[in-house]
């Protein structure tokens, strides 16, 4: 039985845990915070006082971690710390599902093929109702081989898996999805908020809007605007989802990573500044999608 050490217990790590559980893998898990661990133990996973202690002995290692800093601290260690391929098995697998810059990925993935592992970066997206039904999509980055290797493991968790290209390429197409969907959610928002500032009912707007030329992701599976659809968090005052804050953060990945290509990205750089502004304000915690209320207050 395949043996998973999967590190970094958070609102996607914990389910996508789960899913690896359910599929019949022996999981072992660590997370700094104890409660995090206790939950999956509780459904049948082994835990760990450590992440080396965890991945030592794993055949696949899976992290979720909240920056390109931890994942290079977990990975490569420090003078202080040994670092998970400093302890793992000589074919261990190291898949790290975060989203961080694409350079910490390529820093990793060569630090590991100098000891002769196989890494690939695989950022998510699905939120985390697609990581607790198991149907995530992973965007991955690093040679054919791990990819090959990753994909059994992978499927236990997600319904799509690309391979985007080499070392780094997963976080890059990650960022660019991600930035292309802040720049729908603003543009969404603005548009029905429009349409009910002249009077329309927001839900028969969308319904236009969804099988015209303006038809997107947004109004078909996350509309922004309460009560027009059912279980989606702008019926549930923006909680659950994918938090603002988070949207701050991959927005900030993906100007970063236009400076490096010195690509043109207006539409990106504005909606960094829109989020930025909607986080200061207080909704950090809240969905991405509350961005509506953005043009929905009255001066």
């Amino acid at each position: 039985m395949t043996t998973v050490a999967f590190i970094g217990l958070g609102n996607m790590g914990g389910p996508m845990a789960l899913n690896l559980l359910k599929a019949g893998k022996t999981v072992k898990v660590f997370d700094l915070v104890p409660e995090a661990m206790n939950q999956l133990a509780q459904q049948g996973a082994l835990t760990a006082s450590s992440a080396c202690g965890a991945a030592a002995g794993a055949d696949v290692v899976v992290t979720m971690l909240p920056a390109g800093k931890h994942v290079r601290g977990l990975y490569i260690g420090d003078t202080d710390n040994k670092g998970i391929i400093d302890v793992v098995a000589n074919d261990t697998l190291l898949i790290d599902c975060s989203t961080i810059d694409a350079d910490s990925a390529k820093t990793v993935a060569q630090a590991a093929s100098d000891k002769g592992l196989d890494f690939i970066d695989a950022p998510v997206s699905g939120g985390t109702a697609g990581a607790a039904a198991g149907t995530l999509t992973f965007i991955c980055g690093g040679s054919d081989n791990a990819y090959e290797r990753a994909h059994g493991v992978l499927s236990d968790m997600g319904a799509n898996i690309f391979h985007a290209g080499g070392p780094g390429a997963g976080q890059v197409a990650k960022i660019c999805n991600n930035m292309l969907l802040s720049v729908l959610m603003v543009a969404t928002s603005e548009s029905i908020q429009m349409g009910m500032d002249h009077g329309l009912d927001p839900s028969v707007l969308s319904e236009i809007m969804k099988v015209s030329s303006g038809g997107n992701w947004t109004l078909n599976k996350y509309n922004p605007c309460p009560d027009v659809m059912e279980n989606v968090p702008s019926s549930n005052d923006y909680q659950g989802g994918f938090m603002v804050d988070l949207m701050v953060k991959d927005l900030g990945l993906s100007q970063e990573a236009a400076l490096q290509s010195q690509s043109s990205t207006p539409m990106g750089a504005l909606a960094r500044s829109l989020y930025v502004n909607h986080a200061r304000q207080g909704n950090g915690k809240r969905d991405f999608s509350s961005i509506f209320e953005q043009f929905n207050k009255k001066g």
